[in-house]
């Protein structure tokens, strides 16, 4: 199994990049790894590991490009080089902490969108306080959506959430205003009762207060809601961090209390670590194509090549392209 990956991605690239590289090679040894960037800056890093290759470019796509302007004049960029070695064959998933919007754009350009899929969704798997996490879906592929969207969402996610991360039966929650049935604006009351006509394990409505305590284990939104969600979960949780810091370098007697806390400090902030979960994938695809966050440090790359290696193991896609069909 191939795994490609765009060594310039990122905040920390390419040195953090290419160690998350290393350390899943050393963790997995049926996959081979296909690095693509500058490979002056690459070859330093990779210390002779013979299941990781690179191809050089010349071209990055960078944060603030406009993203589908940019995948088009970018041919040689890494992040364009990436998505072709999956949409040629040479790599069965793909995966860049790049910019987020060229990554849809190459993931729909060049790897092409599945049969039977509308639009597709970036779904990244969040921390609960039960440890179990839960998918989320979508965080911003698509602004607006139709209530068949949503539908489609839940399918992909329950598929995902079974065969990715071993949930018997996922309870599939659809983000609204509030928990009664015939709450929301017309999409969600459409789209509640398509889920109600599917065989999956549909739980109702599920408020945004509820989603880090294990309320569902696949929660479903348009993308301008999951995206705010995203965002303000992301935001509340740094704030707590902070102030928790603050508090405990406060004075004499509170860095005493830190001290004795700090193991137990370590340990929920693990638990809480986006990182742990890989990274987005972008459902609706014809290969597995994973968003690593821009900050991604090596253990986040290499839990998002773990997630990459997972979802061609369980043939995520066919899965998906099954639950469709049978829908």
């Amino acid at each position: 199994m191939n795994i490609a990956v765009d060594a310039m991605g990122g905040d920390h690239a390419p040195g953090e990049i290419v160690r998350g590289a290393l350390m899943a090679a050393a963790h997995f040894p049926d996959i081979e790894i296909t690095l693509i960037g500058d490979e002056a800056k690459i070859r330093p890093h990779v210390a002779g590991e013979e299941r990781i290759s690179i191809i050089h470019t010349d071209e990055v796509i960078e944060a603030d490009d406009e993203p589908v302007r940019a995948v088009r004049r970018k041919k040689n960029s890494s992040m364009v080089r990436m998505a072709e070695e999956v949409k040629e064959g040479r790599a069965e998933a793909c995966i860049s902490a790049g910019n987020t919007g060229a990554l849809m754009a190459a993931g729909l350009f060049v790897v092409g969108r599945a049969a039977g899929i509308d639009r597709p969704a970036l779904a990244p798997t969040l921390p609960t306080l039960d440890g179990r996490g839960f998918v989320f879906l979508d965080v911003g592929a698509n602004v607006d959506a139709k209530p068949e969207h949503l539908q489609q969402y839940a399918l992909m996610g329950h598929a995902y959430a079974k065969n990715v991360r071993g949930v018997e039966k996922p309870r599939i929650g659809l983000l609204n205003v509030g928990t009664e049935d015939q709450k929301g604006n017309e999409t969600t009351k459409r789209a509640f009762a398509l889920l109600k006509e599917t065989n999956l394990h549909f739980i109702g409505n599920v408020e945004a207060r509820d989603l880090l305590q294990g309320v569902a284990d696949v929660v479903v939104a348009d993308g301008f809601a999951g995206n705010v969600a995203l965002k303000t979960i992301e935001g509340t949780a740094l704030a707590l961090f902070s102030l928790l810091k603050q508090t405990l370098t406060s004075g004499v007697a509170a860095k005493l209390a830190a001290a004795v806390l700090k193991p137990k400090l370590a340990g929920l902030k693990k638990m809480m670590d986006y990182s742990e979960y890989g990274g987005a994938a972008l459902f609706g695809l014809n290969a597995p194509v994973i968003k690593a966050h821009g900050s991604s440090d090596a253990n986040a790359i290499f839990h998002a090549i773990r997630q990459a290696r997972e979802m061609v193991v369980h043939d995520v896609i066919g899965t998906i392209r099954a639950e469709l069909e049978r829908a």
